[in-house]
């Protein structure tokens, strides 16, 4: 059993930055492949970015390419999500999720495990 939990969202001006945390319980944090996804009222949980257990590989939406950034820090439990260059179209509920396993995933239904949310709202 794994258990996330998520902090780090807030209300930012178009144009910031923010940085969420993820923080893991368990021994085993290594072994597990991490995502970020979004919602919005109304709408379907939208993937952002996935990270592979050894941080080697990272894979994005195109809507954040180039402005957000993956990275996890397995000695401490942690996975992060960089995002600069806000825009309004980034508001929405983040969620941080896990799974075992040694790639990268990019569907809800591939994941295990799901921390309750961050909200992360952009003003224009």
């Amino acid at each position: 059993q794994v258990q996330l939990v998520e902090s780090g969202g807030g209300l930012v001006q178009a144009g910031g930055s923010l940085r969420l945390s993820c923080a893991a319980s368990g021994r085993t944090f290594s072994s597990y492949a991490m995502g970020w996804f979004r919602q919005v009222p109304g709408k379907e949980r939208d993937f952002v970015a996935a990270i592979t257990g050894n941080g080697r590989i990272t894979y994005y939406a195109d809507s954040v390419k180039g402005r957000f950034t993956i990275s996890r820090a397995n000695a401490k439990n942690t996975v992060y999500l960089q995002m600069n260059s806000l825009k309004p179209e980034d508001t929405g509920v983040y969620y941080c999720a896990a799974r075992s396993g040694a790639g990268y995933y990019t569907r809800l239904y591939e994941y295990n495990y799901w921390g309750q949310g961050t909200q992360v709202t952009v003003s224009s």
